[in-house]
């Protein structure tokens, strides 16, 4: 039994529920599928959470960002990443700020868990946002319908169940090929032997699903549970208003899950 999350973004509130809900349902096994940092105010406070509690993270484009320098970003994104470096550049304690960027720095951008699920033998890989392009490519449910080439590619790429965040959109894409939101799968997701899935976790920090409640997955036997979960987002959103190098936009979707 394991949770996989994603895409936190700094968001303190959001993360600290999560993290609480897991330990409720007595899961000792975390993986993320990086974004740790990026857009919010808790930059800090995530990252040390997520170096405590996780077995293994992989690197996301916010990270990177961070670590590096952002590319393709709008301008609230490019602010946020040199704000947030700014912060973990300016931690007093050197042996915390040595830890942290140690940690970004040597995260994976995939890796690959081969097990068995309830006597279901499975191939699990892990990356932030596809099979094919690791950081950065954005795989979205219209891509079913609009983008059948790009979805062969990927699934070129899969050989049975690869997890993925970066567009903070939860749900299900098989190689039929089709996508199925959580609601329509009843918030559970059976891994079969024999099927190729590309499974979105959605995000923790930053939804975009017109659902403003936190995004996370367990793993129980074979089956994948979606779990949302409502979090102190005013409270979120009113600190990214309270740093002038955060942009305001950052924290009003945080209200609509946009």
């Amino acid at each position: 039994m394991f949770a996989i999350i994603s895409d936190i973004h700094s968001n303190l509130e959001a993360l600290t529920t999560v993290l609480d809900d897991i330990d409720k349902r007595g899961i000792k096994t975390i993986y993320c599928l990086g974004d740790v940092v990026g857009y919010a105010a808790n930059p800090k406070e995530c990252l040390d959470l997520v170096i405590e509690r996780t077995e293994n993270c992989v690197l996301g484009n916010h990270d990177y960002a961070v670590l590096y320098e952002p590319t393709n970003f709008n301008f609230g994104a490019e602010q946020a990443s040199y704000w947030t470096r700014e912060v973990l550049e300016q931690e007093p304690d050197a042996e915390r700020c040595r830890k942290r960027w140690d940690y970004i720095g040597a995260q994976q951008m995939r890796w690959t868990l081969e097990t068995k699920l309830s006597d279901v033998k499975v191939h699990l890989d892990f990356v932030h946002a596809s099979p094919r392009r690791p950081i950065n490519e954005y795989l979205f449910p219209d891509d079913v319908y609009t983008n059948l080439t790009k979805l062969n590619a990927l699934f070129d790429r899969t050989e049975h169940v690869c997890f993925v965040g970066h567009t903070h959109l939860p749900g299900v894409f098989l190689e039929d090929p089709d996508f199925y939101t959580p609601e329509e799968l009843g918030n559970v997701y059976p891994i079969i032997e024999d099927e190729r899935a590309i499974i979105n976790v959605g995000s923790v920090g930053q939804p975009r699903d017109r659902d403003n409640r936190a995004s996370y997955v367990y793993i129980e036997g074979n089956e994948v549970h979606f779990v949302r979960l409502e979090y102190d987002y005013k409270t979120a959103a009113q600190k990214i208003y309270n740093v002038p190098e955060l942009d305001n936009f950052e924290g009003d979707r945080l209200a609509d899950g946009r």
